[in-house]
């Protein structure tokens, strides 16, 4: 369906030296022998090394940002830029198999995103990634109603116009593709997961295990809030209207009466129940 259009290929970089070459053949090469019709940016995030040289003289087109801002602001950079209707998205240091990149395609224009699965992930400090992405997962998971397979897998292809919807509240940092997957899944998008291999990067990681850490829970409490306010605002009602209760309950019959606090907690969990309403109706009116 997309042989005769123009695919683009968004690589965002940082210090990849030691593998931005052998990424970029194998994705020329991969796209050639499919006989493809695509563009590769690379997106250099102000790297110290010779990551843009190097990807400059495989002659592909190369973005560079003045100022590291994140590789999720070197995403948006290279779809802004990107001429093409379909996006496929990789990371720049081996660790995804691109060769797999027809394997995703095969799937649009039936589905809006194609997500690489990761079978394995083989990624830097696995003792706090491993269970804080379950975390996040099973979080995604309740927001979306859907089951996710891989959240933040950075191989993936999509709809260019459907991505740019959500560029307003896509992050700068390694939570770009997390937001990405919710904010698809949210809006009622049809999502494929398609398994796929993780190799060993090369080179150094970015991730900062506490920083980043504490922004993914951050961001995916501001996207629960974008996209589905009640699905944090009616447990929180539900808990404080219930306790109310009961506690007013207990007063009454315990104590023969009953506290100002009592009304308080009760009203609390109307009010916040009221709030949620509110905000869910303006994310339905934002919709329309």
């Amino acid at each position: 369906m997309y042989k005769n259009k123009i695919i683009t290929v968004v690589v965002p970089t940082y210090n990849e030296e030691k593998a931005i070459d052998k990424v970029l053949d194998k994705i020329k090469k991969t796209m050639d022998v499919n006989d493809y019709n695509y563009e590769i940016i690379v997106v250099d995030d102000c790297s110290t090394d010779n990551t843009a040289e190097i990807a400059k003289s495989k002659e592909v087109k190369v973005i560079q940002h003045l100022e590291n801002k994140g590789v999720g602001k070197a995403r948006k950079t290279g779809i802004e830029n990107a001429e093409g209707d379909i996006i496929v998205m990789t990371d720049g240091d081996g660790t995804y198999p691109v060769q797999d990149i027809p394997k995703l395609l095969a799937f649009l224009p039936k589905y809006d995103m194609v997500i690489g699965a990761r079978k394995i992930e083989a990624g830097t400090v696995p003792l706090l990634r491993r269970p804080v992405k379950f975390i996040l997962r099973k979080l995604a998971e309740y927001i979306t109603r859907k089951r996710i397979p891989d959240l933040n897998s950075g191989l993936r292809a999509f709809k260019k116009d459907i991505a740019l919807k959500f560029f307003g509240v896509l992050p700068d940092g390694h939570s770009w593709v997390s937001t990405i997957t919710i904010a698809f899944l949210s809006n009622g998008y049809d999502v494929k997961y398609v398994p796929i291999d993780y190799y060993k990067r090369k080179g150094r990681s970015t991730f900062h295990p506490i920083k980043d850490t504490s922004t993914f829970f951050l961001l995916i409490f501001r996207t629960i809030m974008y996209f589905k306010p009640l699905k944090v605002f009616f447990p929180v009602a539900l808990v404080i209207f219930i306790g109310g209760v009961v506690r007013t309950i207990y007063d009454a019959r315990i104590l023969h009466r009953i506290k100002e606090s009592d009304v308080i907690i009760v009203l609390t969990g109307m009010l916040v129940m009221m709030l949620g309403l509110l905000a869910d109706l303006i994310v339905k009116t934002r919709k329309t």
